[in-house]
């Protein structure tokens, strides 16, 4: 399973909607539910399914899902 399809995972479990479907391209402003705290639990979720850490810098530099993937990708090196 790739990135992506995984993060999907995490957003539908957090956001409780099995329909949503991410795109590289997919921001806070796509999500209505998606906030500071859904920010905090997706942050979380994702550093345990992908047995990674984050720094506040890479958080912040964050602007989209794609950007998301690519942070993933680069820690699983």
């Amino acid at each position: 399973m790739d990135v992506l399809s995984r993060l999907q995972a995490i957003f539908r479990d957090i956001f409780d909607d099995e329909t949503l479907v991410l795109t590289r391209g997919t921001t806070a402003n796509d999500i209505e539910e998606w906030d500071s705290l859904a920010q905090i639990n997706i942050i979380v979720a994702c550093e345990s399914e992908f047995e990674v850490k984050f720094d506040l810098n890479d958080i912040a530099a964050l602007k989209n899902v794609g950007g998301m993937v690519d942070l993933v990708e680069r820690k699983l090196k």
